[in-house]
């Protein structure tokens, strides 16, 4: 019988099994556009749309100086969109024509092609698409095939990917799990599958909701805050304490500081999860879930807040706002509720639930804090990887295959 709360075996294989089911699927499906060769008998314009206080704009910046000294036939035509309303105007109208989600800046338009963001790729591409060089700039404009879905311009989706990988791993959450291991395993005596489901739906929809008022306020603060110096410092030197503060409790679980669920607050969840159980008409019974859900959503956030923090952060630095947020915001819940959902439905088909054991705890810590690290050290040192797929990929890779070796180092070492 499968049960909800996965060994550690189990959990490593699916999380780096993920990722590289992600990897396999890139690979065949993805498909450069060749851009069309314009004729060569005019200067050209080079469209950048920029923001102040926006550190890779700075960037894109220097670069276009050196290349505007190197192509004496390039006209570039540098438009600010947050002072300059005007400038914000055409912005929106050019990426409406060119059917577009404006969404972050640097964004830079030549002819009918869009890149947004900054990296050696988004350089490389748009180097040989002014050079005329359609295979070299297959690199900075990929598209993946979904099928019926449609496709996704890799190049103009900057942040989609951190999204998945970010919310992915903060979806396998200890504290989360354990909630709702906890409140299943009282309503599943009732031996309804539909009131299981009823319940348990309820609990995630109400705790999802708090958990994404939350981020949208972080995200909201941050986009205030990013033009204060030193504000990416300050996110970044979090990750690492909160990071750091997870692979501790890996080794010395329940001893000293921890981002978990304070012990003085479980006797009362356990005792709201028991209101649940009660027979009760399965109305007032949701009303008891929607109460038990909203605190149990403001216990955990010491155990949840770190990657919405560093995730709202990058969003914040990358420029991206309005419909783009809300569709990432969108895109960050349903990723995170994936693990917990998989969960509730395991339970609901098998009308059984396994327990959290301390070592399921230990481990998922133990993976979170690594992945936190990662960011964090990069937030210092490079944040534009996380602009990238490939950079995404990376750095989340590395941080699991960290991870894995601690959990065999440390399997040896016990043996």
């Amino acid at each position: 019988m499968i049960t909800p709360v996965l060994s550690l075996t189990t959990l490593s294989r699916l999380l780096l099994g993920t990722l590289l089911a992600l990897l396999l699927a890139l690979a065949p499906q993805a498909q450069a556009a060749t851009p069309p060769v314009e004729a060569r008998g005019e200067a050209e314009v080079l469209w950048y749309f920029w923001r102040d206080h926006c550190p890779f704009c700075q960037e894109a910046a220097a670069w276009l100086d050196r290349l505007e000294t190197e192509r004496p036939d390039l006209e570039v035509r540098r438009i600010e969109v947050v002072q300059d309303p005007d400038g914000r105007a055409r912005f929106l109208a050019m990426m409406a024509e060119l059917g577009r989600t404006p969404n972050a800046v640097p964004t830079f338009i030549l002819g009918d092609q869009v890149w947004v963001g900054f990296s050696p790729a988004i350089v490389e591409g748009l180097e040989a698409r002014l050079s005329s060089e359609p295979a070299a700039a297959d690199a900075s404009r990929w598209r993946l095939d979904l099928g019926p879905l449609g496709r996704i311009d890799l190049a103009g989706e900057s942040m989609l990917f951190a999204t998945l990988l970010i919310a992915f791993v903060d979806g396998f959450n200890p504290c989360s799990i354990w909630v709702l291991s906890v409140l299943l395993a009282m309503i599943l005596g009732s031996g309804s599958r539909a009131r299981t489901a009823a319940v348990g739906g309820t609990f995630l929809l109400v705790t999802a909701s708090l958990y994404g008022l939350f981020i949208a306020g972080l995200f909201a603060a941050l986009s205030v805050a990013r033009h204060l110096a030193g504000i990416q410092l300050v996110v970044a030197l979090f990750a690492l304490v909160f990071g750091a503060v997870n692979v501790k409790d890996y080794f010395a679980f329940r001893q000293g500081f921890s981002f978990s669920i304070p012990e003085r607050f479980k006797p009362h969840i356990y005792r709201g999860s028991r209101e649940v159980r009660r027979e009760r008409p399965l109305p007032v019974t949701l009303l008891v879930t929607v109460v038990l859900a909203g605190g149990v959503a403001l216990v955990e956030l010491p155990c949840t807040a770190g990657f919405p923090v560093v995730w709202t952060s990058l969003l914040a630095e990358a420029g991206v706002e309005g419909i783009a947020f809300a569709g990432l915001l969108a895109v960050y819940l349903l990723v995170y509720l994936a693990i917990e959902i998989a969960i509730l439905a395991v339970a609901i088909a098998t009308l059984s639930i396994g327990r959290m054991q301390e070592t399921h705890g230990r481990t998922l810590k133990l993976i979170g804090g690594m992945v936190m690290l990662a960011l964090g050290g990069v937030m210092l040192v490079a944040p534009e990887l996380m602009e990238s797929l490939t950079g995404s990929l990376a750095v989340i890779g590395l941080a699991l295959a960290g991870a894995l070796g601690i959990m065999a180092v440390s399997r040896l070492g016990g043996a």
